[in-house]
């Protein structure tokens, strides 16, 4: 549990391990702005494209030799990115750091082959929820670093976190059964690839291009002819890469789209209140310096990690719905928190601690429905398609809110995002928070993971 814990933080670290550079990235690389975005945009890319595939290959070969393949990746990338001074072997690096998100998924699917049923609940919690904690944790540890130090010690601590990762996990992880049947669908995973390349590329660089703009247009076009034929290759396929009839389950369809909506609510703070706490207070910020503010935002990612073993005893006695309703509650209540409590550090800081209560909750009992509704051997890549969906979710959040505080910020006479765009950016997240409650109660409730009345089938026996 804590080896696949820890695999599951360094994976997230990745994408915020750059956020405290990024408006230097272009004079540090010597590189356009457009260029030097790509930097932060591939890892986003290749977490999404990896994690379903690489959640398929660990019911197929094994899990414990899918999550070393992907953390000796995630190394490789590291590296790379420590010797790099240049655009294009930076790009490389951060595409590889990417693929070191698959390892959640694989993990959770691990943990049910193995976990006692006592302890599963607690287990599906803590990995769940280190997709949030390294991300919040990683901000503040991040601009830390680079405060004492030159950038690229940024990827030597990255380096040195997912080597010591592998080596704990090559030691003490357990192989589990692999699943023989079938073959890898590579057409389906090149389907997967370009449309969710073509998503993102629409999600991450309307903003920039213009949202009427014909390559704007294109993308958004693209993604939706490509992913038709791949929902209907994988329909018609004997071993598809995502088993679509699985996946439309009403189970793990509604539980799938609250995970979008949940991943959206939850990753509107992370954008407008690091604008508010660093903005001049002339432009109606706090003015502080990123380290201060990263401190403010951390209690989420603390709040999710503390709260993980409770919210497994939960589920160990109520079944997982009732969490996942709670958890959504929880983040609707945090914007009203957030949308009349006048914005200092303390009551943002409040914000983000109910902000991690409530994803902690809806992050821990998501993997839980997944597995009600899935046989054994399709865990890994359910909870695949549930990560990447929450990612999707995270993407359009960023997309969405830069694109309402670009917009005020044209019409401010600072040049600065206006508290008018900063309140209708929360009140998108509400919404996010409130449809996420919506879908929530709707989805059927049962019992424990099907894991977990397995492993209690064998203690008994």
């Amino acid at each position: 549990m804590a080896i696949l814990g820890l695999a599951g933080m360094v994976g997230s670290f990745m994408h915020s391990i750059l956020i405290p550079i990024q408006a230097e990235l272009p004079e540090l690389l010597g590189a356009a702005r457009e260029e030097t975005a790509w930097v932060i945009t591939i890892t986003i890319l290749t977490s999404c494209i990896c994690t379903p595939i690489s959640g398929r290959l660990g019911d197929m070969f094994g899990k414990r030799r899918v999550i070393l393949i992907l953390l000796g990746l995630l190394v490789a990338g590291s590296l790379l990115c420590t010797l790099s001074f240049s655009i294009v072997p930076m790009i490389l690096g951060r595409a590889l750091q990417g693929m070191g998100m698959g390892v959640i998924p694989i993990g959770i699917a691990l943990l049910r082959d193995t976990v006692p049923a006592a302890r599963l609940g607690s287990a599906i919690a803590l990995v769940s929820a280190t997709m949030g904690v390294g991300a919040a944790v990683g901000l503040p540890v991040a601009a830390f670093i680079t405060s004492v130090g030159d950038w690229h010690l940024l990827f030597a601590v990255a380096t040195a976190l997912g080597t010591l990762t592998f080596i704990l996990c090559a030691l003490f992880l357990p192989q589990s059964r692999p699943d023989e049947r079938g073959r890898v669908d590579l057409t389906g995973a090149v389907g997967l690839a370009v449309w969710l390349t073509a998503l993102l590329l629409f999600l991450s660089k309307g903003n920039e291009w213009g949202w009427a703009s014909p390559w704007t247009l294109v993308c958004a076009a693209s993604a939706v002819v490509v992913l038709s034929a791949w929902i209907w290759h994988q329909w018609t396929r004997s071993d598809p890469l995502v088993d679509v009839r699985v996946s439309v389950r009403r189970p793990v369809l509604l539980t799938n789209i609250a995970s979008t909506a949940m991943g959206f609510a939850m990753f509107v703070p992370s954008i407008a209140f690091p604008q508010i706490l660093t903005l001049p207070s002339a432009s109606g910020g706090l003015g502080l310096p990123l380290l201060a503010a990263g401190l403010i935002l951390m209690p989420s990612g603390l709040a999710m990690l503390v709260l993980s073993p409770l919210a497994g005893r939960i589920i160990d006695r109520l079944g997982p719905k009732p969490l996942l309703v709670a958890g959504s509650v929880i983040l609707a209540v945090s914007y009203v928190i957030a949308l009349l409590v006048p914005a200092t550090g303390w009551a943002i800081a409040l914000v983000m601690t109910v902000v991690g209560i409530g994803i902690g909750l809806g992050y821990a009992a998501m993997p839980s429905l997944i597995m009600q509704a899935v046989p054994v051997t399709e865990t890994a890549a359910a909870n695949g398609l549930n990560t990447l969906l929450r990612a999707l979710g995270t993407a359009a959040a960023s997309a969405i809110v830069a694109s309402v505080l670009a917009h005020s910020a044209a019409e401010s006479s600072t040049g600065d995002p206006t508290d008018g765009g900063f309140r209708l950016a929360l009140l998108l997240g509400g919404a996010g928070a409130i449809i996420s409650i919506v879908l929530a109660i709707a989805v059927p409730g049962r019992g424990k993971p099907r894991g977990a009345v397995r492993a209690e089938s064998t203690k008994t026996s």
